[in-house]
């Protein structure tokens, strides 16, 4: 017997257009291994990235570049990676907060306790946080490889097309 999350997931979309975001002021696209693994990890899941783009830490830059894709139809979901920590220049979880409609706090919740076996309490330390900005799926991760791939292959990946279909309903 199915559960009705199966039966969501069942009339999901298989595939999805993304963007992905870095969020940096020193990273180029020949550098930028954590937004190049977000764009390989959806494109091998069936997903097209139909936007990538590297801004600073900025939210003058960062606030109409979301907005143009919350109020477009090209994009379902934003992925952004990069200015979740806690230092002075750190701005992404302030600018996202504003313009999240939905927030989404079981995401952080699940990538910090997951995040938590692998470096310990500086867990804490992370600031990721996913919501909707009306219709458009919008997620934020740490900049790391290594946090990348935890947040896309356990959390993100196996929900991102029910989130998606949720999101549109």
């Amino acid at each position: 017997m199915s559960s009705p999350t199966d039966e969501h997931k069942a009339d999901a979309p298989a595939s999805l257009q993304c963007a992905v975001v870095t969020v940096s002021d020193s990273r180029t696209l020949e550098t930028d291994t954590g937004g190049q693994l977000v764009v390989d990890l959806l494109s091998a899941a069936g997903h097209v990235v139909v936007c990538r783009e590297i801004i600073p830490d900025d939210p003058d830059r960062m606030t109409p570049l979301l907005q143009s894709w919350r109020d477009g139809d090209e994009v379902a979901a934003v992925l952004m990676t990069g200015g979740t920590g806690i230092t002075s220049r750190d701005q992404t979880y302030e600018t996202v907060t504003q313009l999240i409609t939905r927030p989404l706090p079981g995401y952080g919740e699940l990538f910090r306790m997951l995040s938590y076996e692998q470096v310990g309490p500086a867990a804490m330390l992370s600031r990721a946080t996913a919501g909707l900005m009306h219709q458009t799926v919008l997620i934020t991760m740490p900049g790391s490889p290594k946090a990348v791939e935890l947040a896309m292959q356990k959390i993100i990946l196996p929900e991102l097309c029910h989130l998606a279909r949720e999101a549109a309903r």
